[in-house]
């Protein structure tokens, strides 16, 4: 819960307008600014106060206890001009919620946090349990000296400045180790802890195997993500208890889904009881991975231990026309959070100032798309985070298609959809795509010009408004002098025509002329051509195609 604490009429008035946004996230404290600062902070993991940085210090001063468990605090200003993170800025998340109040009321955040300032990743910030000399090696980091990152189990993190050889380490492990004086240990979520208990068993005795198996097995108890077992036992009081005090979740599969995992310790006893020859194995190895911990027995108890490998995670990022502007939040944030960039060169020169540092980028020229997208995917199999960008939007005649054709299920994968030249196109030209649209693309390398021209005839038979991509090149001359050809076959030679070159990017250029009057030469691939369709007008200079509303037709 976020607490909402306000001392004038101004800041009440960007309070509440928080409120109206996060109604289910806030609650207003009334009163005297002390008493509400105070019973806030015992009460929410965050605040945002409408006060004084100055005042908001002396208030909250008394009241910090532990960075790792004190609630993030972000000050505004009564002009709402500034969000500041005052104090909790990883902790206690007091840095995102700053971007998110700025975001919300139009706030500069001010994040002062020195890995923040210069587009480091926290180490504390990384959704991993983190333990060790973190401010010693973050500041190693800052200051450029060489930190090693070793990574005993892959995992999709973020990019970090490492080098191969230093003497400050980020350790990513699941074992049961201490960190050294210069090292950071990183805890994955890797282990899956299979349980099976009898009626009755107790949740001590269910925890005591549990935490056995993992000592005797060198393992950190930090580092498990689930307990998992059969469906049968979904409410088994000890087995419920045991997840709880491990802080996961208890996750439960049928028996039948557990009796088809091969286990290399079948037994009859749980195949009388709950329909499989083995539960804490089966339930274990059931999402796949490498067996760690047998089965092992108590007096009322089983367990076993299994390591999933960290799934790689594959983000198609759509970066838009090339205006900065119009590249989304969504997009900004998955190329913070890559480690690996597959792209276009050019794309990349677009967004490079945008990395973390440390970010392996992996650029090539044109017409290497589908090596580009086997390279993601490979990337992202190796357990990495991987961004792999294109043009407006990635799911339109750019990267997703080849990539998710290479992808299978043994990867997250995101897409982040961007804005499209066709979209960028309309509104510089007006509003050529208020009715029934479609887009084609005129390039037949990869697809024969008779398929390309039967759906360019059927647009025209249909009367739909029709985008053309990828419409001349130098070496593609006569496609769209023939598309225009076809279209003329059904439409006026007086239908608008919509020609717009580097949409959004400073040397934008768009135009209204009409299907006669359109010279085919003045056209290039960095141009998009839009054709209306018989309803389509040019009004005041714009290209306009009428919604087709009733009413409008009725007031006619």
């Amino acid at each position: 819960m976020i607490g909402l604490i306000s001392a004038t009429a101004a800041g009440a008035a960007a309070r509440d307008r928080l409120a109206a946004a996060w109604p289910d996230r806030t609650r207003v404290y009334e009163g005297p600014v002390g008493d509400a600062v105070r019973t806030a902070f015992a009460e929410c993991e965050q605040l945002v106060c409408f006060l004084a940085t100055g005042a908001v210090v002396r208030l909250v001063a008394p009241l910090l206890d532990d960075k790792r468990t004190d609630p993030g605090v972000v000050c505004v200003d009564e002009g709402g001009r500034f969000a500041v993170p005052l104090v909790g800025g990883h902790g206690g998340g007091a840095n995102e919620l700053a971007r998110a109040v700025g975001e919300l009321l139009g706030a500069e955040p001010v994040v002062t946090t020195a890995t923040d300032a210069v587009g480091l990743p926290g180490l504390d910030t990384l959704g991993l349990p983190c333990e060790g000399a973190v401010a010693a090696v973050s500041r190693a980091l800052l200051d450029g000296e060489p930190v090693v990152l070793e990574a005993e189990v892959p995992w999709p993190l973020p990019a970090l400045p490492t080098a191969a050889h230093g003497s400050y380490t980020v350790r990513l492990t699941d074992r049961a180790v201490e960190a050294g004086e210069r090292e950071v240990l990183l805890r994955p979520p890797s282990l899956v802890v299979g349980v099976g208990a009898s009626k009755g068993a107790p949740a001590e005795e269910v925890l005591g195997l549990v935490e056995e198996a993992l000592r005797e097995a060198g393992l950190s108890a930090r580092s498990v993500a689930e307990l998992a077992t059969v469906d049968a036992k979904a409410d088994e009081p000890g087995i419920v208890a045991a997840a709880e005090r491990l802080g996961v979740p208890l996750v439960t599969y049928p028996a039948g889904e557990l009796a088809a995992v091969d286990v290399p310790n079948p037994s009859d006893a749980p195949l009388a009881a709950v329909g499989t020859p083995s539960v804490a194995e089966a339930a274990a190895l059931l999402g796949g991975g490498e067996l760690l911990v047998p089965k092992r027995k108590s007096a009322m108890a089983t367990c076993a231990v299994v390591r999933r490998p960290g799934r790689g995670r594959l983000a198609v990022v759509g970066l838009g026309p090339g205006a900065r502007d119009l590249l989304t939040p969504r997009a900004k944030a998955e190329l913070r959070r890559a480690s690996v960039l597959v792209g276009l060169d050019q794309y990349v020169d677009q967004i490079r100032d945008l990395l973390r540092p440390g970010t392996r980028i992996l650029e090539s020229g044109l017409g290497a798309e589908e090596e580009r997208a086997r390279t993601a995917v490979a990337e992202a199999r190796g357990g990495r985070a991987v961004a792999l960008i294109g043009s407006g939007d990635a799911g339109v005649y750019a990267m997703a298609s080849p990539a998710l054709a290479e992808a299978s299920d043994d990867i997250d994968v995101v897409g982040v959809p961007g804005v499209t030249a066709a979209l960028a196109a309309g509104a510089i030209l007006g509003a050529p795509l208020g009715h029934d649209h479609v887009s084609i693309s005129l390039s037949d390398l990869h697809t024969p010009w008779e398929v390309i021209e039967r759906r360019v005839r059927a647009a025209a038979e249909a009367d739909l408004v029709v985008t053309f991509y990828n419409p001349r090149s130098r070496g593609r001359d006569w496609q769209l002098p023939k598309a225009l050809a076809i279209l003329a076959e059904h439409r006026e030679p007086t239908t608008p025509v919509g020609v717009v070159r580097n949409a959004s990017r400073p040397d934008e250029a768009g135009r209204v002329t009409t299907l006669a009057g359109l010279d085919p030469a003045t056209v290039d691939m960095m141009t998009v051509v839009t054709v209306g369709n018989t309803a389509t007008r040019e009004i005041a200079g714009r290209m306009v195609t009428p919604r087709g509303y009733r009413w409008q037709e009725e007031a006619r």
